[in-house]
């Protein structure tokens, strides 16, 4: 395969996937390699594995991201025969007759990440879900305040539509019992524009004296804001949570305008579609739309009727565990 490399891994243990002794062979296709997310997730599948112990990883992916180096890589696959594809697409319509390609010669596909479209895979595993994002970023929000007092959202751009789901949702958790001492007074867009995002976040500083929190749901909002609040000078008194990367929120939380913040744990995705892959190559009853599959550590995790599933509430990110990420993604 050109512009692609693979990376085989044995896992420890007994064999007896196959009648033969062979080990199950799950490839996992990224969108590039060389990249700290998928790096990570990676490991999350070599972990699994290893707990699985009849399963190989073979990990795999382009050079750089595009869906003809996906669409590649997975036609190799397919001759190899491998068990199970796990892929964060590309594309979500172009590697779908590919990936029908390989479920029609009994290669079990599933996406995780960056889904392929329905009929293109058996399920999709998203790393959370509109519910659970929003409620932790109120819940981050309340505990940096002590649960109480002004609050504002510095968003991406106003048509942002995950973005949009995750707002509305925490306008109708503001409303229950949990949350109801935080009190939002603006919502504003940065357009995920560095310089707008941190003029935004100047703004709300200076137009709301009682501010106490900014919720910005992107990495990119939410690293201009806590550059706004040390600038500003009103560390201790301004806090900023949301969404962001631990490489680049690493010395935010250093400086105090960030207690703590969230994003999905690449090493919990690679491991959860692993054992989901894993499921479906033995079978298991459970493994359908509408149906649920055993993810290790993780839990029981269930399939909705579209065969989504997600996996869990983002992970916190804070003083004790910031660096040891920042060095991952």
């Amino acid at each position: 395969m050109t512009g692609c490399g693979q990376k085989t891994d044995n896992a420890a243990g007994a064999t007896g996937g196959k009648a033969n002794g062979e080990k199950l062979r799950i490839a996992m296709v990224v969108k590039s390699l060389g990249n700290g997310f998928f790096d990570a997730a990676h490991t999350g599948a070599k972990e699994a594995a290893a707990q699985l112990k009849d399963v190989e990883i073979i990990y795999t992916g382009p050079t750089t991201p595009s869906a003809e180096g996906q669409i590649e890589i997975v036609n190799s696959l397919i001759s190899q025969k491998v068990d199970a594809i796990v892929i964060s697409a590309n594309d979500p319509n172009a590697l779908v007759p590919i990936a029908k390609k390989a479920m029609q010669r009994g290669i079990k596909v599933v996406s995780f990440d960056s889904g392929l479209a329905q009929e293109g895979r058996l399920m999709h595993l998203t790393p959370s879900n509109p519910e659970l994002i929003a409620r932790k970023q109120l819940q981050m929000a309340a505990s940096s305040i002590g649960g109480e007092g002004e609050i504002a959202i510095l968003s991406a751009s106003a048509q942002a539509t995950n973005q949009n789901i995750w707002i509305d949702v925490m306008k109708t958790q503001l409303a229950t019992p949990e949350f109801s001492k935080l009190k939002l007074v603006a919502t504003t867009y940065g357009d995920d524009q560095s310089d707008k995002s941190y003029r935004e976040a100047i703004g709300l500083l200076r137009s709301y004296p009682n501010l106490k929190a900014i919720i910005a749901p992107t990495t990119v909002g939410i690293v201009a804001a806590s550059k706004a609040v040390v600038d500003e000078n009103v560390v201790g008194k301004v806090f900023v949570t949301g969404l962001g990367l631990p490489s680049e929120m690493a010395g935010h939380v250093k400086s105090g305008a960030v207690k703590e913040f969230a994003i999905w744990n690449p090493i919990d995705l690679g491991y959860t579609a692993t054992y989901a892959a894993y499921d479906f190559i033995k079978g298991a009853p459970d493994a359908k739309a509408g149906g649920k599959f055993a993810a290790g550590r993780m839990g029981n995790i269930a399939i909705d009727a579209k065969g989504e599933a997600a996996m869990a509430e983002p992970f916190t990110y804070n003083r004790d565990n910031v660096d040891k990420f920042a060095k991952i993604f």
